[in-house]
């Protein structure tokens, strides 16, 4: 077990990040593995917190479990598996710097003109969802089920299918951790054939583990008191922040 006091100064609101996100504030987790990485390495940090979201994930997907669409599931879970092994497979001949970087420029024009599309149309009608686009959802999850094994940033790419559909908060929600479980349990044999589940990052992660699950249930407690109408808008504020986020750890790496 990792015994650093400066370790745990930074690990505790990274872990209370992840419980937020993973109560329904959906994005904001993104930012604990490079919070935790400025004392650790990347890779100690992402083996740390794969144990954490798995137990994170029983949490927000009993809270959210009569609420989720089926349809989506099937759709991008499929295409997700592939984009898993793809980024288990390409992992040294991609750079995790551009892969950040292409994420969150994407992410933030995705959600600037969500949030113009909001303002500009009053009538909700109006800014129902398109056509369903399959495809677009099946590359969606495969490029969430990339960008999750290579920079454990998923969650945008999923977004900007599912974000247009206009899902009821909650189905919404319910929908993203059905998903990103089953993402997690996807990538559990890849840590483990790599050997990255070691009694020091188990343990580590077992300390940490109370205040995961209570962050969790805060989140859930939280995010069902945010009125529906303003939970959308919510959501791409903290999905532009992710992409900034990415976009400027991406850029850095690229140019460092």
């Amino acid at each position: 077990m990792l015994t650093d006091p400066l370790f745990y100064a930074v690990a505790i609101p990274a872990v209370i990040l992840l419980g937020l996100a993973k109560g329904g504030f959906a994005g904001i987790g993104v930012v604990a593995v490079p919070m935790m990485a400025l004392v650790v390495s990347p890779v100690l940090a992402a083996a740390i917190t794969l144990p954490i979201l798995l137990a994170q994930d029983v949490v927000s997907v009993w809270a959210f479990r009569k609420t989720w669409d089926k349809g989506l599931l099937v759709l991008m879970l499929p295409a997700a598996a592939v984009g898993i092994f793809l980024g288990w497979a390409l992992a040294a001949r991609v750079s995790v710097s551009a892969v950040e970087l292409a994420i969150g420029v994407i992410s933030i024009a995705f959600s600037l003109q969500r949030l113009w599309a909001e303002r500009a149309v009053k009538a909700a009608d109006a800014i129902a969802a398109g056509p369903a686009r399959p495809w677009l959802g099946a590359l969606c999850g495969m490029v969430a089920g990339f960008t999750s094994q290579v920079a454990h940033a998923g969650g945008p790419p999923f977004q900007i299918y599912v974000l247009p559909r206009r899902l009821p908060r909650d189905v919404f929600i319910g929908t993203s951790a059905i998903f990103f479980a089953t993402v997690n349990w996807m990538k559990v044999p890849a840590y483990a054939a790599l050997g990255q589940f070691t009694r020091q990052t188990l343990t580590t992660a077992a300390v940490l583990l109370p205040l995961a699950l209570a962050s969790t249930w805060a989140g859930v407690w939280l995010v069902r008191r945010v009125p529906a109408e303003g939970f959308y808008k919510v959501i791409y504020v903290l999905l532009i922040a992710v992409g900034g986020k990415l976009a400027w750890d991406g850029a850095r790496g690229l140019l460092g």
